[in-house]
């Protein structure tokens, strides 16, 4: 949303976001963009309960040609159902709610109203709003966005005598991390797996690591600092995306690895984008999910060959430059705007 609002001010368009926030504030992000932060009472299931949010939307609705909410956020959708706005909405579907099963069974009148009073419907892939079971009725609202980034920073690479493959994010069930330990035992001995990112599972993965005789194979760096993600980048051979359940809709690690040129093994996940962004051949290969043997065969099949790997190299940066960057990004926003 901060990328979006900011790179649309730059392009000249008027353009607010309206959020929930402790501190209430008003943050100005450009000439034409601010961020409205209005003050939230409490969090609850991932939801920041903010009635401010609906009064100043009440209260300044008519000021926008146009209102582009983000899903899931119920509070949000609230807010424009009690607004009485009659402009145009873009609703971008970002995830289905997929962990809070029994208040999606309070919130889905909401969900389908919001849903209906769209305009237009955005998705982050094309894949994950065409199955999404929420939006089967609505398929001619269907377009999609894909997530925009600007380039890692170039970095020297640590120096290794090994072949390093990296994974980055939070160590949660969904990232299907115990596969990807589990697949360093089928990589030959000059592969080294190094996971980075801190999470309620570090604990159990270090287990399994002493467990399997894995501690000179696979290392948990931690929580890493942003000055330093851009080095790790550039010092791992393949970047691997083992998560295994629809919770990981796009992965945007995978398209912060493309930009630095390095292949992608990831996972076929029913329903999520994640292998559309990871074009298979082409910028990396995927996989079943939960296998460790396929990740580490996919992992080995980029790597092997000098002259393969080089090529997965090249299509991965030339991915990330054709769909990938902030700049698209904002440039596909308009045309959807524009059509409007």
């Amino acid at each position: 949303m901060w990328e979006l609002t900011e790179g649309l001010g730059s392009a000249g368009i008027d353009c607010d976001m309206l959020c929930a926030s402790e501190t209430p504030q008003i943050i100005q992000i450009g000439e034409h963009s601010r961020c409205i932060c209005v003050k939230a009472l409490f969090k609850a299931a991932a939801t920041m309960i903010s009635p401010a949010m609906i009064f100043y939307l009440r209260k300044h609705c008519a000021e926008y040609e146009v209102i582009h909410i983000h899903h899931p956020d119920p509070m949000a959708a609230l807010a424009l159902r009690l607004s009485g706005y009659d402009g145009k909405v873009v609703l971008h579907w970002h995830s289905d709610i997929l962990k809070q099963r029994i208040l999606l069974k309070f919130y889905i009148h909401l969900q389908n109203w919001v849903v209906n009073c769209a305009d237009t419907i955005v998705g982050t892939s094309p894949v994950y709003v065409q199955e999404s079971p929420f939006l089967q009725g609505v398929q001619e609202k269907l377009t999609y966005l894909p997530i925009g980034v600007d380039p890692v920073p170039e970095a020297y690479p640590l120096p290794s005598e090994h072949k390093t493959v990296l994974s980055l994010g939070r160590l949660v069930g969904y990232k299907g991390y115990k596969y990807l330990v589990d697949a360093a035992k089928y990589l030959p001995d000059d592969y080294r797996v190094v996971i980075a990112g801190e999470g309620p599972l570090k604990e159990e993965l270090q287990e399994q690591i002493k467990a399997e005789g894995l501690e000179g194979k696979v290392r948990l760096l931690g929580r890493i600092p942003q000055e330093n993600i851009p080095e790790l980048y550039a010092s791992c051979n393949v970047f691997c995306l083992s998560s295994i359940w629809k919770t990981e809709a796009f992965g945007i690690v995978q398209i912060e690895a493309m930009s630095c040129g390095k292949p992608v093994v990831a996972t076929r996940i029913p329903g999520s984008g994640v292998s559309w962004v990871n074009e298979h051949g082409y910028s990396g290969l995927n996989v079943e999910p939960c296998n460790s043997k396929e990740l580490a065969n996919a992992i080995v099949q980029i790597t092997a060959n000098p002259e393969t790997y080089r090529q997965y190299c090249n299509n991965a940066r030339e991915r990330y430059k054709t769909l990938f960057t902030k700049d698209a990004m904002i440039e596909k926003c308009i045309e959807i705007y524009n059509k409007l």
